[in-house]
């Protein structure tokens, strides 16, 4: 990974810790002493069992270390009060074709489109930093242009 920042909400970096630790101290673990038996039931060549516990190891060690790499970049997004702008933090309330929707403007790895939170990376995400209520946007989808109008800012 390179040195870019990470942004996440105080929820997001929660979800990124419980995770890491689960896998540091439940799951990677308890592979390990899968592994651990199946090497003792002996020739490994053909052991199935000692194959797939490696392989799961090896995932693990590997998800480890990318959210190692990814907790030393974080940047917490910190939503002040100002409501005057769309900024990483903000709620936005837009319409478009006359129906109300809201999205949360979040970094990259919290976004969840059926959660409703979009990244700021996104193109209605760059589309709305900055932008003000009253104000219209338009993006372009594979649809076509879709125009949004801002509602609200919290």
């Amino acid at each position: 990974m390179d040195n870019k920042k990470i942004y996440l909400t105080r929820e997001g970096l929660t979800e990124l810790k419980e995770e890491y630790d689960g896998l540091v101290k439940g799951k990677r673990p308890e592979v390990l002493g899968r592994l651990s038996q199946a090497r003792n039931l002996g020739d490994l060549s053909e052991n199935a069992e000692y194959v797939v516990a490696k392989e799961e190891l090896s995932f693990i060690d590997g998800r480890i270390d990318e959210l190692e790499e990814l907790l030393k970049q974080v940047e917490i997004i910190t939503n002040n009060k100002s409501h005057s702008a769309v900024k990483l933090g903000s709620t936005v309330t837009l319409t478009v074709d006359g129906k109300r929707e809201s999205f949360m403007l979040v970094g990259e790895w919290e976004a969840d489109p059926k959660d409703k939170k979009i990244s700021h990376e996104s193109p209605l995400g760059k589309a709305l930093i900055g932008r003000k209520v009253g104000e219209k946007v338009e993006v372009e989808a594979p649809a076509g242009k879709i125009l949004y109008t801002i509602q609200s800012i919290n």
